[in-house]
């Protein structure tokens, strides 16, 4: 083959910095899930800021509703296939793949713990950690690091930018979920945590794949050329 090989989804300068982020999220996923489990109450922490966030009124109600939809099957699928259609246009398939692989793996990840954890809202609706925040991250997540590739920003910027994008998004949809009583602000913390433990794993998982099925084709071309 003499094409060159499709750029990398994680970008090289972001390799060291976000692994030990990954990590850390991953621990207060769990340590969340542990404090937390088989609650039905909101922790104190959770109390203060549900009196502050809780209960919105139009026309905030509307904008956590919208929202809110992002994160439900049909306004997911919207923004998952914009996003693709975006990947696809700018020639990055792997972000393309990571897209769909990294936000699915991530809510499966969330739907996975809701049942260990246990922890309950709203009467027996499990709640921990919050898919919908995880969702949104996650997407967010991956479009950073397209545009940290894309540009070829260094670690410092491209980190900074790939943590900033994720907070603005967990931010958003965190306080949509706590506003319509979907969640506890915990929880959404656990949603954020999660996206940033499972996106970059994903991510790393897609580059070593698909380099290495690059690599088979390379070798099954040169075989073929004897």
């Amino acid at each position: 083959m003499t094409g060159r090989p499709a750029p990398a989804v994680l970008p090289p300068s972001l390799r060291v910095p976000l692994g030990p982020i990954a990590a850390l999220a991953a621990l207060v996923v769990v340590a969340l899930g542990v404090l937390y489990a088989g609650h039905g109450e909101p922790g104190s922490a959770d109390a203060r800021i549900q009196s502050a966030v809780g209960g919105v009124r139009p026309p905030w109600r509307r904008v956590a509703l919208a929202l809110d939809f992002l994160g439900e099957p049909v306004g997911a699928a919207m923004l998952v296939v914009a996003v693709v259609a975006g990947c696809l246009l700018l020639r990055r398939p792997r972000a393309a793949v990571l897209t769909v692989a990294g936000a699915g793996a991530t809510v499966a990840t969330t739907t996975l713990l809701k049942p260990l954890a246990g922890r309950t809202i709203n009467g027996p609706y499990l709640s921990y950690p919050s898919g919908h925040t995880a969702f949104l991250t996650a997407i967010a997540l991956v479009v950073a690091l397209l545009v940290t590739g894309r540009l070829g920003l260094g670690k410092a910027v491209g980190t900074s930018l790939v943590l900033a994008s994720a907070l603005v998004a967990g931010a958003a949809m965190g306080w949509a979920q706590v506003a319509l009583g979907a969640h506890y602000p915990t929880d959404t913390l656990g949603g954020w945590c999660t996206a940033l433990a499972v996106v970059p794993a994903t991510a790393w998982l897609v580059d070593r794949t698909a380099d290495r099925l690059a690599e088979r084709s390379a070798d099954a071309g040169r075989q073929e050329s004897r």
